[in-house]
Formats: structure tokens, sequence, C-alpha cells
């Protein structure tokens, strides 16, 4: 009932004349006006520069004046010896993260919800939430430290002395693992406002009935989760492609390139090393597109799953 009454009010306001609905809401209007100014200078408008990735850009005729090629810069990448394992190692090192840092706030959100000892609580929130204020360069710099073959804290455990950043097969685990420590806590601070908000009437009529602690859990704090985590589900597979330039940047080595080689990395290398400017546009480019089909088509799935989707 409660949807089809705001389904019903929605169709009204709907109905009213634009120039009406501005001037009831013009405070609200005129707040909008100012990020959707920025937006506009800060992200339309440099897409103007798009056009090089389809010339032969010259930074002394400019972007009008450059040669127009085409899709000539696109083959050349898609007939690159490391295409392939470009995609294959943004794609992996995406989804693995997504499989694995997904889950993981909603499962702490979750624990912490059901503690009753709030300074307890307040505590292990902070020690959560504290690594995501590190800068990754510093993060970078630790994760090398505990993974020196010479008196890092992971060999002094296991009593080796292995250096696991020229290990092809470890960059994957250091990469996902490091992502989770970062960011987990972070993650939990958006699922710890929503179950906030739940009614907690329906904990005590549960109770009343007998549901035991983790029926609880399955029955309200995870449908009351359902509509964010679809969202956010929707978002990180918008950002499937965009592989972390940077924590790869800092930890990847000539040994373990195999893994993780990715498109950011070599979109720096080919733009900002190379000079290559039409090139590397193209290539962040088709990253981009594939980005926005991704997003769609994860936004598509979720409306027949659920009633929650991003955008119309």
């Amino acid at each position: 009932m409660s949807k089809n009454k705001s389904k019903t009010a929605a169709a009204v306001m709907t109905q009213r004349p634009l120039k009406k609905r501005i001037m009831d809401n013009w405070q609200l209007y005129a707040m909008l006006a100012v990020p959707v100014l920025l937006t506009i200078v800060y992200k339309y408008i440099p897409m103007y520069g798009i056009q090089i990735a389809f010339r032969d850009y010259k930074a002394s005729k400019g972007f009008t004046g450059s040669e127009w090629v085409g899709f000539e810069w696109f083959l050349r990448f898609f007939s690159a010896p490391t295409f392939w394992r470009m995609i294959k190692n943004t794609v992996l090192l995406s989804l693995f993260s997504l499989l694995w840092s997904f889950p993981i706030p909603i499962i702490l959100a979750l624990l912490l919800n059901q503690m009753r000892f709030h300074r307890f609580k307040r505590v292990t929130q902070t020690v959560l939430y504290a690594p995501h204020f590190i800068s990754t360069m510093v993060i970078c710099g630790m994760i090398r430290i505990f993974l020196s073959p010479s008196g890092g804290l992971i060999n002094l455990i296991a009593g080796t002395s292995i250096d696991f950043l020229t290990e092809s097969a470890a960059f994957r685990t250091i990469y996902i693992a490091s992502g989770i420590w970062q960011d987990a806590g972070w993650g939990i601070i958006i699922y710890m406002a929503t179950l906030a908000n739940i009614d907690t009437s329906l904990y005590e009529a549960a109770k009343v009935d007998g549901a035991s602690l983790f029926q609880r859990i399955c029955h309200i704090d995870i449908p009351g989760l359902t509509s964010i985590m679809v969202l956010n589900l929707i978002m990180s597979a918008g950002s499937l492609m965009n592989v972390g330039f940077e924590k790869v940047w800092l930890l990847q080595t000539d040994l373990n390139k195999a893994t993780s080689d990715v498109i950011s990395v070599y979109v720096y290398q080919q733009g900002i090393e190379n000079a290559k400017y039409s090139y590397s546009t193209a290539v962040g480019l088709f990253n981009t597109v594939i980005n926005v089909i991704l997003l769609i088509l994860v936004n598509k799935m979720a409306g027949r799953i659920s009633d929650e989707t991003s955008f119309i």
C-alpha cells in the first residue's frame, strides 16, 4: 500500500507545471545549481578533449588542427602484445576484490550492530575505520616492510625468506587483502546507519515470538540492508575495470607484471611517461565505455531482481 501511495503522489507531482514546481521549491533548486554547475565545468566541458583519441594529437596544432585518424589508436591497443593480459588482470583483480571486499563490511556491520557494550563497540569501530585514513603510499610502504624477505613480519612468523612482491602468484592476494584491511571498516558506516534506522519494534516483536539472534539477523537486519546492498553492488560493478592505479603502481615489480599489468597503469605509462596522449586517451576511453556498459547491465539485472536501481 505504501508503495502504491508513493507512486500516486509522484504521479500527481509530475503532472504539475514545471514552472510551478520550480517556484514552490526554488530553495532546493538554488542549492542544486552549485553542484550541477561544478559538475558541468569540471566533468562535462573537459570531455571536449576526448576527441584526441580519434586524432594524431600534436600540441602545436591543438585539438581541431591535429590529423583525424579515426579508430587507429583503438586498433593498435587491441593488437598490442599485452592486451589480453591487461584485460585478464584488470577483470580478475576487480572481480576478486568485489567477491571478497563486498560482503565483509556487511558482516562487520551485522556483528557490530549486535554489540551491547557501547565503549567496546566504539573502540572497535575506530580501529576498523583507522586504516582508511592512511594514504595509499604509506599503506604500500607498510606492505613492503611486512613482506620484506629480510626481517619482514610475515617471513619472521613463517620462518621463511620469500620476497612475496616478486611472486606473480602472490600479487592478487596482496592487493585484495590490503584493500580489505584499508577499506572494510570505512565501508560499514553506511550499513550501520541503515541498521540504526530499522524500527526497534520489529526486534521486540521477534523476541516475543521467540526468534533467535540468527533469525532476527536473517529476517530483520538483512532485509533492511537489501536496498543499500543492491545500490552498492551496482556502483561497484560500474567501476569494475577501474582497478586502483596508485596501489598497483607502487607494488608492481618487473617480476610480478604477469598478474599486476593492468589498464590504468598502462594508460599512465603511455600517456605520461611516453607522451602518447592520443593513444593513452583512446585506451582510457575504451576502459570507460566498458564500465558504462557494465553499469547499465548490472542496473538492469538488479531492477529485475528487486525494485532497487541506481537510475531509471
